[in-house]
């Protein structure tokens, strides 16, 4: 087993994956830091999860806050062995709702919120010569659908500055992996704003788990600590993982 005193920093920590993980990897032994901007739901997880966890209340637009983070586990645990870029958004909509804000929004924090991470933490790394750097993709950076073509864009984005990162850092000791989920039973789907595809999608959440139209957010969090728990001559690059009723 790979992940015993393993330091994690998760991001969009306070539900859904990020949670499922930081469950996870607690119960296997690990250290976990936890960001999210909701500071009493990161509170009520590190109370109920013990000495092994502990948390920051970070926005990942911010670089600030996203080095505040880092720094912190370092001044607590030593080492960063791995950094779990989790937080995003997914507002939906066709192109000629011309909804700038929400694109601008996703442009943060699903793509800028990823490169502040992998800056912050690169430099802490590669004088470690040491790391793992996951990121939450989506079967949306895999496969193009109405209704999503920014949030899309968003993830196929991810794809690309991940298998960059791969090939700059593989010298350094430092691996990348992506982590592409389907429907996944999430808060996620509270960020859509359409209403006809949030509807859409609710019926994928509240399908019995026997239809296998959605997955839960523990079904993701094993294929994450699959790719924490490889030795270190291993890199898993991608990871897609479906309910086995999805079409796309």
């Amino acid at each position: 087993m790979m992940i015993k005193d393993k330091v994690v920093i998760i991001t969009g920590a306070s539900s859904g994956i990020g949670e499922a993980t930081a469950r996870l990897l607690v119960n296997k032994g690990a250290k976990v830091v936890m960001g999210a901007r909701r500071e009493d739901k990161l509170k009520e997880i590190a109370n109920e999860l013990g000495d092994n966890v502990l948390y920051k209340v970070t926005d990942v637009t911010k670089r600030t806050d996203i080095k505040a983070l880092i720094d912190f586990a370092i001044n607590k645990f030593g080492r960063v062995d791995v950094l779990y870029n989790n937080a995003g958004i997914m507002p939906q909509g066709n192109l000629s709702d011309r909804e700038y804000d929400k694109w601008q929004q996703m442009l943060d924090v699903n793509i800028m919120g990823v490169l502040n991470g992998i800056g912050e933490v690169l430099p802490i790394m590669k004088e470690q010569q040491d790391g793992l750097i996951i990121t939450t993709d989506s079967v949306a950076g895999h496969v193009i659908y109405p209704s999503s073509a920014v949030y899309n864009g968003t993830k196929y984005a991810v794809r690309a500055i991940m298998e960059g990162l791969r090939q700059e850092e593989k010298n350094n000791g430092i691996r990348s992996t992506i982590i592409s989920p389907g429907a996944v039973r999430t808060e996620l789907v509270n960020t859509i704003g359409n209403k006809n595809v949030l509807n859409s999608v609710k019926q994928l959440m509240e399908a019995p788990e026997k239809s296998a139209l959605a997955i839960n957010p523990e079904d993701v969090a094993n294929a994450v600590i699959y790719a924490i728990d490889q030795p270190k001559h291993v890199t898993v690059s991608e990871v897609l993982i479906r309910p086995s009723g999805q079409e796309v």
